[in-house]
């Protein structure tokens, strides 16, 4: 987990737009009492960055604790795989979002 700071260093922007970025689902953040905002380093990965956006609008939310819970809780429709190890490795993004659509309802 990085702060807003880190994210904004490790990906060339500010922690403004971050924070924004949090608010709208574009990204993943958890509150932090001391910092703001935790942010899981592994989103801004190529397979995982594109996808979170879609995945947030999928879900119906934009809250981190949600995004957070259902990219890390192993899916049997996933054969126990996260939907982050799925997007990891491979799995077509549709699946993931069709997954997270069928979570919502």
């Amino acid at each position: 987990m990085v702060t807003s700071n880190e994210a904004a260093a490790l990906i060339g922007t500010t922690s403004v737009t971050i924070n924004a970025w949090i608010k709208a689902g574009r990204c993943v953040g958890v509150s932090d009492l001391r910092n703001g905002f935790k942010l899981p380093s592994w989103q801004f990965e190529p397979g995982i960055w594109p996808v979170l956006q879609p995945l947030a609008k999928c879900l119906g939310t934009a809250d981190g604790w949600q995004l957070l819970s259902f990219l890390e809780m192993p899916s049997g429709a996933l054969d126990g795989l996260t939907p982050r190890m799925a997007l990891e490795q491979g799995v077509p993004v549709e699946r993931i979002l069709a997954l997270a659509t069928a979570a919502a309802h």
